[in-house]
């Protein structure tokens, strides 16, 4: 027992030595670290991901489709805030943000698969199959809107319909 009492004895008098010569002992706190962590991580992250209301996970797919093959067209801008104005009931200066804010969002061209892939898979369970189904057919009309959707665009569409095939969830579509 007494070697004991002298073992933590000598340990508290070292981490105050420490303590006073000015070294920060707070990074040995596991709590402390894990919190830094979790910040850093989410402060590193892709924005993205963060995102959880599934009327921005919807938008952000919708321009992402556009988005494919390069920038958006102008008449594909047009279709897509007509599709947010009308199918999620915002007036045009809402439509016009989400449309602005899921553009912002996807970043560089040459990412967009991979940033998309992640979503999908991070809040599949977020949408019903209503709610799905709506959004792809604002996919199909958006891609179409300069024109006939390209090859990428027409394969993408058919990857989501696959992996959208979920059990209902919600009595609304977009409730």
């Amino acid at each position: 027992m007494h070697i004991l009492l002298g073992l933590l004895g000598s340990i508290i008098t070292i981490l105050y030595m420490l303590d006073r010569l000015g070294i920060d002992l707070g990074g040995m706190n596991p709590f402390y670290w894990r919190r830094r962590r979790a910040w850093a991580k989410k402060y590193e992250g892709d924005p993205i991901y963060s995102v959880e209301d599934p009327i921005e996970v919807a938008a952000i797919l919708i321009v992402g489709v556009a988005r494919l093959d390069g920038d958006m067209s102008a008449e594909q801008k047009r279709v897509a805030q007509g599709q947010f104005e009308s199918v999620f009931s915002m007036d045009a200066r809402a439509a016009s943000q989400l449309l602005g804010s899921a553009s912002h969002l996807l970043g560089a061209p040459q990412i967009i698969d991979t940033q998309l892939d992640g979503l999908i898979e991070k809040n599949k369970s977020l949408l019903s199959q209503d709610q799905s189904k709506s959004m792809i057919k604002m996919m199909h009309a958006v891609a179409e809107a300069g024109g006939q959707p390209t090859a990428s665009q027409r394969t993408y569409i058919n990857k989501l319909e696959s992996q959208f095939s979920v059990p209902e969830k919600s009595e609304g579509p977009w409730a």
